[in-house]
């Protein structure tokens, strides 16, 4: 009953933020990275017009479902829906990327994960030292991530697909390798997460003619707690760079796949009580008032 009359009391008081909030311990999977992870599947271009245009088909993978939601780029968490960048890689047309096929690939394959909280932060066109601490790339994912964890998310892993944009050159090319392993560890340092898992995509596509040095330095990453899903082998749009809305699709399965493959599953314990405590739910209860007021004081 206490339960039931906090809740509602909280409701009451903070009609918009907090039931935003409340998303059951939001599963949150960062999606970062240039335009494969904002996605492109179904962009075309048509040149004599100067203009790019999304077909607006959008798969049964990548379909909305009740329990996949997006942080928008307002900081509210929406249901999410393709094309789930369009908010954020703003000054791009944006299509089909990984994130909703990833997302309903997990809840397929394990219908007890709960529900997920996507953070799209992927911009096209930018190179690794865009990436880097301090830029504004970096410090709006790093904004985005903390509000996903402060609204009552969980990190689970962030989705990272870059690289296209350093193979233009030979110094970004040689020296992407150390930026990569400094944005990772800057990365989980500033989210208090130094284990956070990382799911980076081996790009299989470039800019320019260093696509070999670039892949190497990703699957040689070195990093623990990093796993590689190689994209190479997947079919593109007819620019030979974006991948198409199936390779989007199959990736974010693939990445799913990977995933799922990393949660250890649970040992069995016979020391778990019989009988539960009601300060378990009275706990949480009130860390979400806390987490509700914070907000408000935080950002109006």
């Amino acid at each position: 009953m206490l339960s039931f009359i906090l809740l509602a009391l909280l409701a009451h008081a903070l009609p918009i933020k907090c039931q935003n909030l409340q998303q059951q311990n939001l599963k949150i999977f960062i999606l970062a990275g240039q335009s494969n992870m904002a996605g492109r599947g179904g962009v075309t271009n048509d040149t004599s017009k100067g203009i790019r245009t999304w077909d607006g088909v959008v798969p049964p993978q990548c379909e909305p479902n009740p329990s996949i939601f997006r942080l928008s780029a307002d900081l509210e968490w929406v249901q999410a829906r393709e094309p789930i960048h369009a908010d954020i890689d703003a000054k791009k047309t944006d299509g089909i990327g990984p994130g909703m096929s990833f997302a309903n690939a997990v809840l397929s394959k394990d219908p007890n994960f709960g529900s997920v909280g996507l953070v799209p932060c992927a911009v096209g066109g930018t190179t690794i030292s865009k990436w880097q601490k301090g830029e504004f790339l970096y410090e709006q994912l790093v904004k985005r991530a903390q509000m996903a964890l402060n609204s009552g998310g969980v990190y689970q892993a962030m989705l990272w697909y870059q690289g296209e944009s350093d193979t233009i050159n030979q110094e970004h090319a040689e020296l992407y390798k150390g930026r990569l392993k400094r944005f990772f560890n800057n990365i989980r340092s500033d989210l208090n997460a130094p284990m956070l898992p990382i799911f980076q995509v081996a790009l299989a596509s470039g800019e320019g003619p260093y696509i070999e040095e670039v892949r190497e330095a990703q699957l040689e990453i070195g990093l623990p707690n990093v796993k590689c899903v190689d994209a190479k082998g997947l079919p593109f749009e007819p620019d030979g760079l974006h991948l198409t809305t199936p390779a989007q699709v199959r990736l974010g399965e693939m990445l799913a796949d990977a995933f799922l493959q990393s949660i250890p599953s649970p040992s069995p314990s016979n020391d778990a009580p019989t009988n539960s405590s009601n300060f378990v739910p009275y706990f949480w209860i009130t860390a979400q008032i806390f987490r509700c007021l914070w907000m408000i004081v935080t950002f109006g």
